[in-house]
């Protein structure tokens, strides 16, 4: 796996001052995407120990609300399985911090309904995931007024609700 950018002090994807991964490798080529770059799976620098133990360590300020995975498109196989041990390793330091997701694939019909029972390791990323921004940007749909999303078509997700409840619950901004 490979990544575009981290950053350290992001407060546009998600509520709170959060540390932000783009990572490299999309196949849903939106027309309008504003990362195009990461649409290779080979751009930026290769993602590894040193590079994760950087992202943990950027967590730990108080102040950090916690970490949001974005790309390119991190529910790509490979980069959800280059994800796997991050996740897991937030989710065992920082109990109180948020994980947030943004990927194009529906949560319904892809995340749900084939890659939890297709891919080795998707039911334990989704445990740690809190809240998922789904669906692929749609230039037509824009409006920069929502919050946390780039289309009218893109939902804010409470993954925990929803895999609880087994329906889908949209994020009520807490």
């Amino acid at each position: 796996m490979h990544y575009a950018e981290i950053k350290n002090y992001d407060i546009a994807n998600g509520p709170g001052v959060r540390v932000s991964l783009f990572v490299s490798g999309c196949s849903h080529h939106c027309v309008g995407c504003f990362n195009e770059m990461t649409w290779d799976f080979n751009y930026g620098d290769p993602y590894d120990d040193s590079v994760q133990r950087k992202i943990l360590d950027a967590l730990a300020p108080d102040y950090i609300a916690g970490l949001t995975l974005l790309g390119g498109e991190p529910l790509e196989y490979v980069n959800m399985q280059g994800l796997l041990p991050l996740v897991r390793e937030v989710r065992r330091r920082y109990t109180s911090k948020t994980v947030w997701c943004y990927t194009g694939y529906s949560f319904e019909e892809d995340v749900l309904g084939r890659f939890l029972a297709q891919w080795d390791g998707m039911k334990e990323f989704l445990d740690c995931i809190d809240v998922m921004v789904d669906g692929e940007f749609i230039l037509a749909k824009k409006d920069i007024s929502l919050q946390f999303r780039g289309s009218s078509n893109q939902r804010i997700i409470d993954v925990k609700k929803s895999l609880g409840c087994g329906e889908t619950v949209l994020w009520d901004g807490r």
